[in-house]
């Protein structure tokens, strides 16, 4: 399976929501390897409700935490080191017979994993294209640039925006100034329901195609 990596500008932004359309709209497998906190379900519980398509598998978590808190604290708390190399290694036994696997990460790219390793070096070292989801809201635009400045300081392929929520013209700005194109803008909705996200993923279809094809030409 190719991977796709799903990072954000921070926590709270919609990278459930936009790793459940993607993965609805290429049928494709979905996997969070790093989950902090579950009180209340785990992403990939919520992906689980959210898909509809017959073929696509939620693969486990190879860390889950109690503790709603930044991955390392949340190991910390448990006596446990998150292992990078453990998670690259675990993408390769993953079973299945779709194309892609839709990985999302925890937090934003700059979120600590251990005392020395982060989500973007963990992205770095799935050898992922990355999709940034970025949602519109007052402070944003910063957020959203430095998250594509150290993407760029990095060299890392990153496929483009999806956007989540509408803010005034912010989009077409973070597009311009990062330098990293739109795939597509996801419209704030309140309640999400499994026919919202195959809305959407049908709506993102060509566009994801197109981007996927011309980085795996």
């Amino acid at each position: 399976m190719k991977p796709i990596f799903i990072t954000g500008i921070g926590t709270g932004v919609g990278k459930t929501v936009i790793s459940a359309i993607v993965a609805q709209a290429l049928q494709a497998d979905y996997w969070k390897p790093i989950q902090a906190g579950f009180k209340d379900g785990t992403d990939a519980e919520t992906v689980r409700d959210w898909i509809s398509n017959p073929v696509t598998t939620i693969h486990p978590e190879i860390y889950k935490f109690t503790m709603p808190a930044s991955p390392h604290i949340a190991a910390r708390n448990e006596n446990i080191r998150i292992e990078t190399g453990t998670v690259v290694s675990a993408l390769s036994k993953l079973e299945s017979n779709n194309r892609y696997v839709v990985i999302e990460g925890a937090g934003g790219i700059m979120v600590p994993l251990n005392e020395s390793e982060f989500v973007i070096d963990l992205a770095e070292q799935l050898q992922a294209p990355i999709i940034l989801v970025s949602r519109n809201y007052l402070g944003s635009i910063n957020h959203s640039l430095l998250t594509a400045a150290i993407c760029k300081q990095r060299n890392l392929p990153v496929l483009g925006w999806i956007f989540f929520d509408e803010f005034m013209q912010y989009e077409n700005e973070i597009v311009e100034w990062s330098g990293y194109p739109v795939i597509w803008s996801v419209p704030f909705f309140g309640d999400i329901t499994s026919q919202f996200i195959e809305q959407q993923a049908m709506d993102l279809e060509e566009s994801l195609n197109e981007a996927l094809d011309n980085y795996y030409v």
